[in-house]
């Protein structure tokens, strides 16, 4: 078995990259940026969530690259397959937030009238109120939108964490509601 001088050159990259060496993912970037960009903007669709596409795989890289396998595959066939999941993960949140705009309005007029101006004051200072890291992580999953492994991977913090964030999170707001509902 032939290995191309390139291949041990990225995985060479890749192990002082586990390492904390910012220079060799720059020169990654540098090799492989054109080819991820092209395949995140043909999958997308659009330049600008390619470029974003491409700035999350690359960050993610940065933090798993001790987690490369070179028996599982060659470094670029590792970015290409991240940017095409990232691609793909993108749009599917594109297409859910689409639908949840266009059904929001039905699905607001079988509720009835909204919350007033007072209440969404209210929750606004109740979630205030939570500790910082309980309340970033109800606003990144809530008001962002992302999962709970997007927001592991955002703060770069154990899912179990995340869950545990948002679980006590909720329960200080369910608990804090319940307690403004009695005392009306």
């Amino acid at each position: 078995m032939v290995i191309a001088v390139s291949e041990l050159l990225d995985a060479d990259l890749v192990s002082r990259m586990a390492r904390g060496d910012q220079a060799a993912l720059a020169e990654l970037y540098d090799r492989h940026a054109p080819s991820a960009l092209a395949l995140a903007m043909r999958v997308t669709g659009d330049r600008a969530e390619g470029e974003d596409v491409l700035q999350t795989v690359f960050l993610k890289l940065w933090n798993s690259a001790g987690s490369f396998d070179a028996t599982r595959g060659s470094v670029q066939s590792w970015i290409l397959a991240s940017v095409r999941n990232a691609s793909i993960d993108r749009i599917r949140r594109r297409q859910a937030h689409e639908r949840a705009v266009r059904e929001a309005p039905v699905a607001a007029a079988d509720r009835g009238p909204g919350p007033d101006e007072e209440s969404a004051k209210r929750a606004a200072a109740l979630i205030g109120s939570l500790p910082p890291d309980q309340r970033e992580a109800i606003e990144l999953a809530y008001f962002q939108g992302l999962t709970q492994s997007q927001i592991a991977e955002r703060l770069n913090q154990p899912l179990g964490t995340i869950k545990t964030r948002l679980r006590l999170g909720m329960m200080k707001l369910r608990e804090a509601f319940a307690g403004r509902a009695e005392k009306k």
